[in-house]
């Protein structure tokens, strides 16, 4: 590996010990003004621990116990936490994480009542069937992560086809996101920004459709832009740079093979600076608080980029790439 442009290195201990104390904070303020990202919060810290090679060290039964506490008994949808309204992305989540787990099953044997069948409706009766777009939650919001988020759950489950949801329409509403910059937004005529375009890539990808890209150079042409001189990455033109990027610009890339339009080695460097080197963590951007959102996207946008000691990470499904094929080879 060449020569990165600082001496520091991945902090794997730290991250570990970082993440296995999040919950156990309690008596913090910020844990409760956190709590409608707890779900999310499961999957970001457990995919982060095998990425780094250390997938037991979060409670396996815990985890899923408390995943299931958190299942919606009338939709079969997830909210945040117990008691919370079900959504998409709480949904998803959940998903990705009985998937990382090895525990899709537990969803037909103590789910709510009706299984994985009960999930892939709640999912399917958010699709907007004229359009082909996705609401969150039933309040009507739409945006293609929420599009996005049903085909990455759908195809993990094995429901992704026209029995369950008008994919055809889903797809046909990714490309009309797509914007003259090559990049696309989150409605039709939206701006463009580097975390949409992975919602609309991704999906492509899964559904097979990565031929509705109409020119795929202006799209990596758009995304290798958003490197700045400090070696990170940013959301959109004229913004900051933020470890987050390193997984929605990346990815992205890497869907569409142009990873090699980027400098490899300065992004490396800029994630490694943003460590809490001594307590674990990765932040937006260095010297600020860590968090366990920038964490997994810090460590994501390593694998990606081949750092050594750390699982390969699917592009398209923000999980370990040995995880995604177990399971949809079998499908």
């Amino acid at each position: 590996m060449a020569d990165l442009s600082t001496d520091l290195r991945l902090a794997t201990a730290a991250h570990v010990s970082y993440i296995q104390s999040l919950d156990t904070r309690r008596d913090e303020y910020d844990y409760w003004l956190t709590e409608h990202l707890r779900l999310n919060g499961v999957y970001w810290g457990s995919t982060a621990l095998h990425l780094l090679g250390h997938p037991d060290a979060l409670g396996r039964e815990d985890t899923i116990e408390f995943l299931l506490s958190c299942q919606d008994e009338a939709s079969g949808g997830f909210g945040a936490a117990p008691g919370h309204d079900p959504h998409m992305l709480y949904t998803v989540s959940a998903v990705q994480t009985f998937a990382l787990l090895d525990a899709l099953d537990v969803l037909d044997s103590r789910g709510a009542g009706g299984g994985r069948r009960k999930v892939v409706d709640f999912i399917a009766s958010l699709q907007n069937r004229e359009t082909g777009s996705f609401t969150g939650d039933e309040w009507g919001e739409e945006d293609t992560r929420f599009l996005y988020g049903a085909f990455n759950a759908l195809s993990l489950l094995g429901r992704l086809d026209e029995s369950t949801i008008d994919v055809t329409a889903a797809v046909n509403h990714v490309a009309a996101c797509a914007n003259f910059d090559g990049g696309y937004g989150l409605t039709p005529g939206a701006e463009s920004h580097s975390g949409q375009i992975f919602t609309c890539v991704g999906a492509l990808t899964i559904a097979g459709r990565q031929d509705l890209i109409e020119d795929v150079d202006k799209l990596g042409r758009w995304l290798s832009e958003r490197q700045v001189a400090c070696g990170g990455l940013n959301g959109r033109p004229e913004k900051k740079e933020d470890v987050c990027y390193s997984w929605w610009v990346l990815s992205s890339l890497a869907m569409i093979n142009r990873t090699h339009w980027i400098d490899r080695d300065k992004l490396i460097g800029f994630i490694l600076q943003c460590q809490d080197m001594e307590n674990g963590g990765i932040s937006d951007r260095p010297g600020d608080m860590v968090d366990v959102f920038h964490t997994l996207f810090g460590l994501t946008g390593l694998s990606l980029l081949g750092y050594p000691g750390l699982e390969e990470v699917d592009p398209v499904y923000c999980l370990p790439k040995k995880v995604t094929t177990r399971i949809l080879d079998k499908k």
